[in-house]
Protein backbone atom coordinates (compact mmCIF):
# COMPACT_ATOMS: atom_id res chain seq x y z
CA UNK A 1 0.00 0.00 0.00
CA UNK A 2 1.34 3.37 -0.88
CA UNK A 3 2.10 5.91 1.13
CA UNK A 4 -0.81 9.50 0.88
CA UNK A 5 -0.09 12.79 2.12
CA UNK A 6 -2.49 15.64 1.70
CA UNK A 7 -0.71 19.21 0.63
CA UNK A 8 -1.94 22.46 1.23
CA UNK A 9 -0.86 25.54 -0.80
CA UNK A 10 0.58 22.54 -3.32
CA UNK A 11 -0.17 24.25 -6.37
CA UNK A 12 2.76 27.16 -6.11
CA UNK A 13 5.64 27.69 -3.84
CA UNK A 14 7.24 25.42 -1.63
CA UNK A 15 4.30 23.71 -1.56
CA UNK A 16 5.15 22.77 -5.11
CA UNK A 17 8.38 21.93 -4.22
CA UNK A 18 6.71 19.58 -1.71
CA UNK A 19 4.75 17.78 -3.87
CA UNK A 20 6.87 17.17 -6.49
CA UNK A 21 9.43 16.05 -3.72
CA UNK A 22 7.03 13.26 -2.41
CA UNK A 23 5.83 12.05 -5.91
CA UNK A 24 9.46 11.48 -6.48
CA UNK A 25 10.11 9.25 -3.37
CA UNK A 26 6.90 7.19 -4.52
CA UNK A 27 3.98 8.79 -2.41
CA UNK A 28 0.32 9.54 -3.67
CA UNK A 29 -0.09 13.10 -2.81
CA UNK A 30 -3.61 15.36 -3.37
CA UNK A 31 -2.62 18.56 -3.09
CA UNK A 32 -5.15 21.39 -2.24
CA UNK A 33 -4.91 24.72 -3.35
CA UNK A 34 -7.36 28.13 -3.90
CA UNK A 35 -5.81 29.28 -7.03
CA UNK A 36 -7.83 27.56 -9.73
CA UNK A 37 -5.20 28.27 -12.61
CA UNK A 38 -2.36 26.88 -10.42
CA UNK A 39 -4.27 23.59 -9.80
CA UNK A 40 -4.58 23.31 -13.05
CA UNK A 41 -1.00 24.09 -14.47
CA UNK A 42 0.53 21.75 -11.40
CA UNK A 43 -1.80 18.81 -13.05
CA UNK A 44 -0.61 19.38 -16.55
CA UNK A 45 3.05 19.26 -15.72
CA UNK A 46 2.72 16.20 -13.60
CA UNK A 47 0.35 14.21 -15.06
CA UNK A 48 0.47 10.65 -13.01
CA UNK A 49 -2.22 9.03 -11.30
CA UNK A 50 -0.46 9.05 -7.95
CA UNK A 51 -0.93 12.90 -7.95
CA UNK A 52 -4.84 14.65 -7.24
CA UNK A 53 -4.92 18.37 -7.88
CA UNK A 54 -8.05 20.30 -6.18
CA UNK A 55 -9.19 24.00 -5.40
CA UNK A 56 -9.85 24.12 -1.66
CA UNK A 57 -10.55 27.10 0.28
CA UNK A 58 -8.97 25.44 3.75
CA UNK A 59 -10.53 28.51 5.71
CA UNK A 60 -13.71 27.12 4.28
CA UNK A 61 -15.50 24.13 6.47
CA UNK A 62 -17.91 22.56 3.54
CA UNK A 63 -14.58 23.04 1.03
CA UNK A 64 -12.51 20.81 3.23
CA UNK A 65 -15.25 18.14 4.04
CA UNK A 66 -15.48 17.93 0.14
CA UNK A 67 -11.75 17.55 -0.46
CA UNK A 68 -11.56 14.64 2.37
CA UNK A 69 -14.61 13.24 0.31
CA UNK A 70 -12.77 13.31 -3.12
CA UNK A 71 -9.55 11.92 -1.29
CA UNK A 72 -11.36 9.19 -0.35
CA UNK A 73 -13.03 8.34 -3.67
CA UNK A 74 -9.53 8.47 -5.16
CA UNK A 75 -7.85 6.23 -3.18
CA UNK A 76 -10.62 3.89 -2.97
CA UNK A 77 -10.75 4.00 -7.02
CA UNK A 78 -7.19 3.43 -6.83
CA UNK A 79 -8.00 0.10 -4.83
CA UNK A 80 -5.74 2.08 -1.87
CA UNK A 81 -6.77 0.59 1.53
CA UNK A 82 -8.16 3.61 4.18
CA UNK A 83 -6.97 6.74 5.63
CA UNK A 84 -3.86 8.95 4.99
CA UNK A 85 0.01 9.42 6.20
CA UNK A 86 0.93 12.69 6.21
CA UNK A 87 -1.01 15.99 6.81
CA UNK A 88 1.53 18.92 5.42
CA UNK A 89 -0.30 22.34 6.06
CA UNK A 90 1.49 24.78 4.07
CA UNK A 91 -1.29 26.82 2.79
CA UNK A 92 -1.76 30.69 3.81
CA UNK A 93 -1.33 34.00 2.45
CA UNK A 94 2.05 34.53 1.69
CA UNK A 95 2.49 38.48 1.63
CA UNK A 96 3.94 39.18 5.58
CA UNK A 97 2.73 43.19 5.49
CA UNK A 98 0.00 44.21 6.99
CA UNK A 99 1.06 47.83 7.55
CA UNK A 100 1.28 49.89 10.70
CA UNK A 101 -0.86 48.66 13.29
CA UNK A 102 -2.75 51.37 14.02
CA UNK A 103 -4.44 51.18 10.49
CA UNK A 104 -4.82 48.02 10.04
CA UNK A 105 -8.48 46.72 9.46
CA UNK A 106 -9.90 43.79 11.01
CA UNK A 107 -10.73 42.00 7.73
CA UNK A 108 -6.51 41.66 7.12
CA UNK A 109 -6.06 40.56 10.23
CA UNK A 110 -8.31 37.74 9.83
CA UNK A 111 -7.19 36.72 6.38
CA UNK A 112 -3.80 35.69 7.79
CA UNK A 113 -5.47 33.79 10.96
CA UNK A 114 -8.23 31.96 8.33
CA UNK A 115 -5.18 31.19 5.90
CA UNK A 116 -2.86 29.69 8.61
CA UNK A 117 -4.53 28.79 11.55
CA UNK A 118 -8.05 28.15 10.75
CA UNK A 119 -6.72 26.31 7.23
CA UNK A 120 -4.64 23.78 9.91
CA UNK A 121 -7.14 23.57 12.44
CA UNK A 122 -9.66 22.19 9.33
CA UNK A 123 -7.54 19.97 7.76
CA UNK A 124 -6.37 18.32 10.94
CA UNK A 125 -9.64 17.61 12.24
CA UNK A 126 -10.90 16.31 9.28
CA UNK A 127 -7.77 14.02 9.04
CA UNK A 128 -6.91 13.06 12.17
CA UNK A 129 -9.65 9.94 11.85
CA UNK A 130 -7.85 9.20 8.22
CA UNK A 131 -4.25 9.54 9.86
CA UNK A 132 -5.24 6.93 12.38
CA UNK A 133 -6.16 4.72 9.74
CA UNK A 134 -1.92 4.07 9.14
CA UNK A 135 0.65 3.26 11.22
CA UNK A 136 3.43 5.89 11.85
CA UNK A 137 1.18 8.91 10.53
CA UNK A 138 2.01 12.42 10.94
CA UNK A 139 1.45 15.77 10.73
CA UNK A 140 3.62 18.74 9.89
CA UNK A 141 2.70 22.40 10.25
CA UNK A 142 4.82 24.91 8.22
CA UNK A 143 5.25 27.75 10.29
CA UNK A 144 7.81 30.53 9.42
CA UNK A 145 11.27 32.31 11.20
CA UNK A 146 8.84 35.16 11.50
CA UNK A 147 7.44 33.38 14.19
CA UNK A 148 10.48 33.67 16.21
CA UNK A 149 11.78 37.40 14.58
CA UNK A 150 10.23 40.44 12.91
CA UNK A 151 10.59 42.96 10.54
CA UNK A 152 8.22 46.01 10.61
CA UNK A 153 4.30 45.66 9.93
CA UNK A 154 4.03 41.75 9.89
CA UNK A 155 2.02 41.61 13.03
CA UNK A 156 -0.92 39.75 11.04
CA UNK A 157 1.60 37.16 9.60
CA UNK A 158 3.88 36.90 12.99
CA UNK A 159 0.81 36.22 14.99
CA UNK A 160 -0.70 33.53 12.52
CA UNK A 161 3.28 31.49 12.21
CA UNK A 162 3.40 31.73 15.81
CA UNK A 163 0.38 30.13 16.77
CA UNK A 164 1.00 27.42 14.26
CA UNK A 165 4.22 26.52 16.49
CA UNK A 166 1.95 26.85 19.52
CA UNK A 167 -0.72 24.26 18.12
CA UNK A 168 2.32 21.99 17.33
CA UNK A 169 3.19 21.00 20.88
CA UNK A 170 -0.43 21.04 21.38
CA UNK A 171 -1.42 18.65 19.29
CA UNK A 172 1.50 16.71 19.08
CA UNK A 173 0.42 15.94 23.16
CA UNK A 174 -2.57 15.40 22.63
CA UNK A 175 -2.67 12.94 19.48
CA UNK A 176 0.04 10.72 20.53
CA UNK A 177 1.60 8.18 20.60
CA UNK A 178 -0.16 7.41 17.28
CA UNK A 179 -0.02 10.28 15.60
CA UNK A 180 3.80 12.83 15.70
CA UNK A 181 3.20 16.21 15.14
CA UNK A 182 6.17 18.69 14.16
CA UNK A 183 6.29 22.24 12.57
CA UNK A 184 8.86 23.14 9.93
CA UNK A 185 9.88 27.12 9.88
CA UNK A 186 11.25 27.86 7.07
CA UNK A 187 13.49 31.06 6.61
CA UNK A 188 14.02 32.73 3.10
CA UNK A 189 13.07 30.48 0.48
CA UNK A 190 13.25 31.26 -3.39
CA UNK A 191 9.94 30.16 -4.74
CA UNK A 192 9.86 32.34 -8.33
CA UNK A 193 10.74 29.43 -10.40
CA UNK A 194 7.83 27.35 -8.32
CA UNK A 195 5.25 29.63 -9.41
CA UNK A 196 2.62 29.78 -12.25
CA UNK A 197 3.33 30.52 -15.17
CA UNK A 198 1.44 33.97 -14.73
CA UNK A 199 3.76 34.88 -11.93
CA UNK A 200 7.10 32.66 -11.96
CA UNK A 201 10.16 34.74 -11.66
CA UNK A 202 13.82 33.89 -12.35
CA UNK A 203 15.53 34.68 -9.19
CA UNK A 204 18.68 37.12 -8.97
CA UNK A 205 20.50 36.55 -5.57
CA UNK A 206 22.67 39.20 -5.18
CA UNK A 207 26.11 38.40 -2.60
CA UNK A 208 24.73 40.23 0.01
CA UNK A 209 21.64 38.27 -0.34
CA UNK A 210 24.00 34.61 -0.15
CA UNK A 211 26.26 35.89 2.83
CA UNK A 212 23.53 36.32 5.31
CA UNK A 213 23.34 32.75 5.50
CA UNK A 214 26.05 30.89 7.07
CA UNK A 215 25.58 28.15 3.95
CA UNK A 216 25.95 30.87 1.30
CA UNK A 217 23.07 30.28 -0.67
CA UNK A 218 18.92 31.57 -0.01
CA UNK A 219 17.11 28.29 0.16
CA UNK A 220 14.74 26.46 -1.96
CA UNK A 221 11.71 24.39 -2.10
CA UNK A 222 13.95 21.32 -1.95
CA UNK A 223 15.50 22.07 1.56
CA UNK A 224 11.75 22.14 3.09
CA UNK A 225 10.37 18.71 1.01
CA UNK A 226 13.54 16.92 2.64
CA UNK A 227 13.07 18.09 6.05
CA UNK A 228 8.93 17.45 5.70
CA UNK A 229 10.37 13.82 4.03
CA UNK A 230 12.28 12.93 6.72
CA UNK A 231 10.33 14.12 9.30
CA UNK A 232 7.31 11.63 7.81
CA UNK A 233 9.83 8.98 7.61
CA UNK A 234 10.78 5.78 10.50
CA UNK A 235 13.94 7.96 11.02
CA UNK A 236 11.98 10.38 12.80
CA UNK A 237 9.90 8.32 14.70
CA UNK A 238 10.84 9.42 18.17
CA UNK A 239 10.65 13.15 16.95
CA UNK A 240 7.84 15.03 17.79
CA UNK A 241 6.32 18.34 19.07
CA UNK A 242 9.54 19.59 17.76
CA UNK A 243 10.15 23.53 15.58
CA UNK A 244 12.35 22.36 13.28
CA UNK A 245 14.26 26.20 11.69
CA UNK A 246 15.75 25.67 8.17
CA UNK A 247 16.67 28.88 6.72
CA UNK A 248 20.44 28.05 6.30
CA UNK A 249 21.66 29.62 9.75
CA UNK A 250 20.20 32.99 8.99
CA UNK A 251 18.63 33.36 12.40
CA UNK A 252 21.81 32.29 14.11
CA UNK A 253 23.96 35.35 12.58
CA UNK A 254 24.67 37.90 14.73
CA UNK A 255 24.14 41.62 12.69
CA UNK A 256 25.17 44.80 14.43
CA UNK A 257 24.44 47.81 12.43
CA UNK A 258 27.80 49.94 11.25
Amino acid sequence: MARTAVVTGGAQGIGKGLVQHLLAEGWRVAALDLDEEAVAELAAELPDDRLLARTCDVADERAVAAAYKAIDAWQAAAGEGAGIDLIVSNAGLADPVIGPIEEASLADWRRWQDSHVTGAFLMVRGGVPRLRERSGSSIVLIASTRALQSEPFCEGYAAAKGALCAMTHALAVSLGPAIRVNAVLPGWIETGPWQKASARAKPEHRDVDRDQHPVGRVGEPRDIAATVAWLASEGAGFVTGQQIVVDGGMTRRMIYAE
